[in-house]
């Protein structure tokens, strides 16, 4: 495979991203890697507001790639390729990156590839580890909870996943329940370390049942209720906060441990040597990380999780999956569409049912 760099760009979320990633499968160096967050322009919000999000990425994206060319000393000029988040994602957002990535495609006359927002998360191992398929990934984040057999840069089956809230979106909603800041699973995890995890026993929903899926949803309306019954005068006290906190984010590890290990069960089949990742924002979570390294080391698997760096939206991710990919397929052209919906497994049946614009998860 010839060594290429690819100038990535990243916008499905709330952070505008720009990397610059030179090599090949396996064997690539992240030249530069751009991220501007908006944390402070959701604030107010309790979350991320789409139209804002699109806003800034708009304002925001010439200025990240031109940081992302400088911090790795090349010019359009030494980019073979240009690679794109085409989806899924907030429409607003995926919309700002293809029409910025297309304008530079047509402007330098590179190739254009546009990218699975799921599918830079799950190669990432391959960048920062060098994993070989077949490898079971846990990914775990703010839009999206699946586990995934990968077995080629565009060959992924789907064991299990959520069939309501990911996740990420419940820690965020957790964290408004209780009156914590925005991003919300920063917040638990920093206020869990101060609570006591056997003050309240939280339901941890769907291991009664057989299989890898998941739900959050219930989990988050058992904190409302307890968080109901706790307020005295319209406040809980700061250990109140913290308790909640701690048992919230308990039952998510034991949840994503067990399921884990039953996806683990049907992925060992197909390898002698079983390799764990998993990548996502939720990743960036120390106790979720910490479980599954230990339930690895019990079931004789090895544990991969990327820097933290890697483990939330970025741009080199998004250029790594380009770089994998343009051996099995040939470069998008100018028709390349934004798409709010994009499975990674496109044979198996939607988790969240479809809509107009295809399936969900």
């Amino acid at each position: 495979m010839t060594s290429l760099t690819i100038l990535g760009i990243e916008s499905s979320c709330d952070d505008t991203a720009a990397a610059v990633l030179r090599g090949e499968a396996c064997a690539a160096d992240v030249l530069s890697s751009i991220v501007m967050g908006q944390t402070e322009l959701h604030a107010n919000f309790g979350g991320v507001v789409p139209e804002i999000a699109a806003r800034a990425h708009a304002e925001k994206l010439d200025t990240a790639v031109v940081q992302a060319l400088n911090e790795a000393q090349v010019t359009l000029d030494d980019i073979d390729a240009v690679a794109v988040t085409a989806g899924p994602g907030l429409i607003g957002g995926v919309v700002s990156g293809v029409m910025c990535a297309k304008g530079i495609s047509l402007a330098r006359g590179l190739p254009l590839y546009g990218v699975n927002h799921l599918a830079g998360h799950a190669l990432t191992p391959r960048l920062t580890d060098g994993v070989t398929f077949p490898y079971l990934m846990l990914l775990v984040s703010g839009g999206h909870c699946q586990f995934l057999i990968a077995s080629g840069p565009d060959e992924f089956k789907r064991l299990g996943g959520t069939i309501d809230d990911a996740p990420g979106e419940a820690f965020d909603k957790v964290a408004r329940l209780i009156g914590l800041p925005q991003p919300g699973g920063p917040s638990i995890e920093t206020l869990a370390l101060q609570g006591d995890a056997k003050r309240f026993k939280f339901p941890r929903p769907l291991l009664d049942r057989e299989g890898c899926d998941m739900s959050f949803s219930g989990l988050k309306t058992a904190v409302l209720r307890q968080r109901d019954a706790l307020i005295v005068e319209d406040r809980l006290t700061a250990q109140d906060q913290a308790d909640l906190a701690t048992g919230f984010q308990a039952a998510v590890v034991d949840v994503l441990t067990e399921k884990t290990r039953r996806a683990l069960a049907q992925y060992t089949d197909l390898t002698d040597t079983p390799i764990i990742c998993v990548a996502g924002g939720v990743a960036a979570n120390l106790a979720i990380r910490g479980s599954l390294e230990t339930l690895a080391s019990e079931t004789g698997a090895r544990f991969v999780a990327p820097p933290l760096a890697l483990c939330t939206d970025n741009a080199a991710m998004i250029a790594y999956a380009a770089l994998e990919q343009a051996n099995t397929r040939i470069p998008d052209d100018l028709s390349l569409s934004a798409r709010p919906r994009w499975p990674l497994d496109q044979h198996s049946p939607a988790m969240l049912g479809s809509g107009k614009k295809g399936a969900k998860a």
